[in-house]
């Protein structure tokens, strides 16, 4: 289920400065990897957060990425988040590996959960490459509880693959380490148990793998699969298709919203103020309350239910399936 948006904000979304924080440490986890510890400049207690949870960082020359938080939970006064070099991406992964240093401020909005770790009797989690950060404090979370659990951790080379070594010491054969060059891709349908109405299993990684994981546990109850995109779902975008209008219930407005924009754009011309940060339906911020109508769902966050209901909406991408949609605005 998508999680209601923080009050937080990035810097980006006209609403509210982000927290600046200092990168106390930068180090190198695997072939491409980088970590960054982040805390207050004046040593303050950082927002609680849970497994799942991810951040906006505001990165210093401008633009603004979401990261998983990976770190200690229990640690109040720092947050620990995993950078993947993509030498195909918009320039942030890039900065952050070759010009971001120890001592720099970046900003902090968030923490934010689409990905929550609900109760199980029993886990199964699997990940695909820099997919293993928001796992590890899901793992920690198990631990605590005393809730039984096993990893399937695939990638392209066990050297770019970050934590593996540290969870294959610390959890012996309750974790599967696949590297793709010793291995081959991952056996999901021999790893993955038959359905259970105890177990849940939670994934994040590449699209191929999710996808994977989804036509695996078909079978499965509803609600028990869980899965959390890093790169945004085909026809992730705002714009296209036909126009609609769109009620906003609070201030009485109606706008219309044609092919050529995204209705969060059309909010912003009308000055109505909704906070934003991807722009690609992967961090939910700008979720938006949807109180008739059918929306078109575009996003990669909601699960399968959660669409069905159709009670929500991420303004960025999604669009209309009805000629109207009335929004809580």
């Amino acid at each position: 289920m998508a999680m209601k948006p923080s009050t937080a904000a990035p810097a980006n979304s006209g609403t509210a400065a982000a927290m600046p924080l200092r990168v106390s440490r930068k180090a190198a986890e695997a072939d491409g990897v980088v970590t960054l510890t982040l805390t207050r400049a004046d040593g303050g207690r950082l927002p609680d957060w849970a497994p799942g949870a991810h951040v906006d960082l505001v990165l210093p020359h401008g633009p603004t990425r979401q990261y998983s938080l990976c770190g200690d939970r229990w640690d109040a006064r720092s947050y620990r988040v995993a950078v993947l070099r993509e030498p195909a991406g918009r320039g942030g992964s890039s900065f952050v590996h070759d010009h971001l240093r120890e001592g720099d401020l970046v900003g902090l909005g968030g923490p934010r959960n689409n990905f929550p770790l609900a109760p199980a009797r029993e886990y199964h989690f699997v990940a695909g490459g820099i997919g293993i950060t928001p796992l590890l404090p899901m793992i920690t979370q198990a631990d605590r509880l005393g809730v039984p659990w096993r990893l399937l951790y695939g990638g392209r080379t066990r050297s770019s693959m970050a934590f593996a070594d540290e969870l294959s010491r610390s959890h012996g054969d309750r974790v599967s380490v696949v590297p793709e060059d010793e291995y081959g891709r991952p056996d999901l349908r021999g790893w993955l148990p038959e359905p259970s109405p105890e177990a849940k299993v939670y994934a994040c990684g590449p699209a191929g793998l999710l996808t994977g994981v989804r036509d695996t546990c078909a079978r499965w109850p509803a609600g028990r699969v869980r899965t959390e995109r890093f790169v945004a779902a085909a026809g992730a975008n705002g714009a296209g298709g036909r126009g609609f209008d769109v009620e906003l219930r609070r201030s009485g407005t109606t706008l219309t919203v044609g092919p050529d924009k995204s209705l969060l754009q059309v909010l912003a011309e009308a000055g109505v103020p909704v906070l934003s940060s991807c722009r690609q339906g992967l961090c939910g911020t700008c979720e938006v309350a949807v109180l008739d109508g059918l929306p078109e769902h575009r996003d990669s966050i909601l699960d399968e239910a959660d669409r069905a209901a159709g009670d929500c909406m991420f303004a960025c991408v999604s669009r209309s399936r009805s000629e109207r949609l009335v929004l809580d605005l």
